[in-house]
């Protein structure tokens, strides 16, 4: 995906923030606490954090993830996120959050300012020639980068058979485990003079099933990106084969089901 196509996808959430606020995943509380393992104190900055949604899980029960910090009785959470909308909507759904505009290339915090970076189903969109150097000057040093991303587990046979008949604008690159683990094996990392700020990446994987309906499902892909970029007909079109689809199988056709999901976790530490 080249530097537009990038940017086309990534500004597209904002158009849907209320519906990515109610539809999209939370993450696996295990999965934050490992990437969150050994961080030298508890200042941590969700970046582009989105509607929260990784924030709400940081923030939710501090004292469940005060073990994973070093030294830490509660996490101090700063969400930065540079879309307005999803902004306002992060705002909105938690109010006491300290969210913050700004970007990845551009983080509005002082030098070695926080103790662990994270981000939830962003590190894709940053462009890591601009963000890695930003990323490693707000980091302190023994600090951790993180990315987390939900992937759908298509060890289920009827997940594999959706991700056929969504395509990959719907279940496409990160998007399950396998595709995962080789997207981001040497990717999303910072490249410029990276090896002089970052240790070497580890990744780690966390159950995180997610109750729905078919309803609800067809809601939350219709957040994707590469289903908001396409015209409305091809949308439509994609969207009403996912609904057939999920109507014809006896796993989702009546009524909830769990989809089940895995938390993957890209982790590298500040040297």
């Amino acid at each position: 995906m080249d530097q537009d196509e990038r940017q086309l996808h990534s500004s597209s959430f904002g158009t849907v923030a209320v519906a990515y606020a109610e539809h999209r995943p939370d993450y696996a509380r295990a999965a934050v606490d490992w990437a969150l393992e050994n961080a030298p104190g508890p200042r941590v900055l969700d970046l582009g954090a989105g509607t929260g949604k990784l924030t709400a899980t940081l923030t939710a029960s501090p004292a469940a993830s005060s073990a994973a910090v070093s030294g830490a009785e509660d996490i101090e959470v700063i969400a930065v996120e540079p879309d307005p909308a999803m902004l306002i909507e992060l705002r909105r759904s938690l109010p006491t959050a300290r969210a913050l505009p700004g970007s990845a290339e551009a983080i509005p915090l002082p030098d070695a300012s926080v103790d662990a970076v994270l981000a939830g189903n962003a590190m894709h969109w940053f462009d890591m020639a601009a963000a890695g150097p930003e990323i490693a000057r707000v980091l302190a040093p023994g600090g951790v980068l993180a990315g987390l991303w939900n992937v759908f587990d298509d060890e289920a046979e009827w997940v594999a058979g959706l991700a056929r008949v969504g395509g990959s604008a719907v279940i496409g690159p990160r998007d399950t485990p396998a595709t995962w683990r080789t997207a981001t094996a040497a990717m999303h990392l910072p490249k410029t003079g990276g090896a002089a700020w970052f240790g070497s990446p580890e990744q780690a994987e966390f159950p995180h099933g997610q109750r729905r309906t078919a309803d609800s499902l067809v809601a939350t892909l219709a957040t994707r990106a590469g289903v908001l970029v396409m015209p409305e007909q091809e949308q439509e079109a994609t969207l009403s084969r996912i609904r057939e689809y999920l109507a014809s199988r006896p796993e989702t056709a009546g009524g909830e089901f769990t989809l089940p999901m895995l938390t993957g976790v890209l982790r590298v530490r500040r040297l």
